[in-house]
């Protein structure tokens, strides 16, 4: 099996992971735990990393952090993975879902904006819904696959509407928009170390911010808000979603090779784009002007994306449709949705992301590219 995007093990994981288990220090307290977030904060030009033992516990967090609470409203693209939609429902709050752009498929920027000074009534804390009163406090720009959108104008709408901004940049270490790393333009930014991503840790995550008040906090209730070194005194309701030492040494290890990981997947991109071009009815995912992403999954838009799901994973070719619309999932579908053509759904009837692990071969990617083209050619 060709993955799809798997794990790409060879630094120094090995000798880090040894050192924590010849050492003994295996638990949440350790020094490659402290190590991985200074990495984190210092590559995505952040000030504080705090390392979580998932991405949806960096959201769950984040959110926390900011003051959402039940009845609260938080924005967050219809098109996601459903942890930003997880995370804010754990807060007891409810999602705003905004339909996609066409192209870049991020947040339509454009149909939010119009949708806020249509519907809402500005307040100190967020805007609130003429409909049934909520107040909106927050927006979740997620960079889907590693793509941005225009974070200046995202950005200058939170700020007119008083919302406070948590980026879901799970998918997006080494995405940059004006030269500024993903996940540095709000309050709080939070990234996954899941098994895919660019770079794992087996799983994990973690949140980075600019407020030092945020950052100690987010370490605090990460640790059960334990208060005392050492008696058990907690006080307030915490979480146990610290990371492992033994994760964050695998974490370190990955780091070592991030710049090399990203520009694999750069070369990975301008490969199937070189060969796909012009192949039938094939699109790919279009990129704002000043965005640099780290092309993290590669995904392509056809109307024959089920024969080429059909026939990819028959020859072992590992490929996947994209999400299924968080608006078509039973326990979000009371959610308000906003949308004018419901652009998420063709979206994901059309598109679907093929192997792009930083390990592939030139011989794989060219078999895998071949097998694509016949697929236009043959009727399977």
């Amino acid at each position: 099996m060709i993955l799809l995007s798997g794990p790409n093990i060879s630094g120094n994981e090995w000798k880090y992971v040894k050192d924590c288990l010849d050492t003994g220090w295996i638990s949440s307290v350790g020094s490659y735990v402290t190590k991985f977030e200074n990495m984190l904060a210092e590559f995505s030009g952040s000030k504080y990393g705090v390392a979580t033992s998932n991405g949806t516990a960096a959201l769950h967090i984040s959110l926390i952090l900011l003051d959402i609470k039940q009845g609260d409203r938080v924005i967050v693209p219809n098109l996601t993975f459903i942890a930003s939609v997880n995370s804010i429902k754990y807060t007891g709050a409810d999602p705003v879902f905004i339909d996609v752009d066409p192209n870049t498929w991020q947040m339509d920027l454009n149909l939010l904006e119009s949708f806020l000074e249509e519907n809402t009534q500005i307040e100190e804390k967020g805007a609130r819904l003429k409909l049934n009163g909520a107040l909106i406090k927050a927006i979740m720009p997620v960079h889907v696959l590693g793509n941005m959108c225009n974070m200046d104008k995202l950005l200058s709408i939170a700020n007119k509407f008083n919302l406070k901004v948590v980026e879901d940049s799970t998918e997006a270490l080494g995405s940059y928009y004006n030269g500024k790393h993903a996940g540095s333009f709000g309050e709080l930014g939070c990234f996954s170390f899941n098994g895919n991503k660019i770079i794992t840790c087996g799983g994990g995550g973690a949140i980075v911010t600019d407020n030092e008040g945020l950052a100690k906090k987010a370490k605090h209730l990460t640790t059960q808000a334990k208060a005392d070194s050492f008696e058990y005194f907690h006080d307030e309701i915490g979480h146990n979603y610290r990371l492992v030492n033994t994760s964050a040494a695998i974490g370190v290890a990955q780091m070592e090779q991030l710049e090399r990981f990203i520009r694999l997947k750069h070369e990975i991109k301008n490969f199937y784009q070189e060969q796909l071009s012009g192949v039938g009815d094939i699109e790919f995912q279009s990129i704002e002007k000043n965005t640099n992403p780290n092309w993290w999954l590669f995904t392509i838009k056809t109307e024959r994306q089920k024969d080429l799901l059909k026939i990819l994973n028959e020859n072992e070719m590992q490929s996947r449709p994209f999400w299924i619309p968080m608006n078509q999932l039973p326990m979000f579908k009371n959610d308000l949705y906003v949308t004018e053509n419901d652009l998420s759904n063709s979206i994901y009837q059309r598109c679907l992301s093929i192997p792009c692990s930083t390990d592939i071969t030139i011989e794989q990617l060219t078999s895998i590219s071949e097998t694509i083209k016949k697929v236009y050619v043959q009727n399977f």
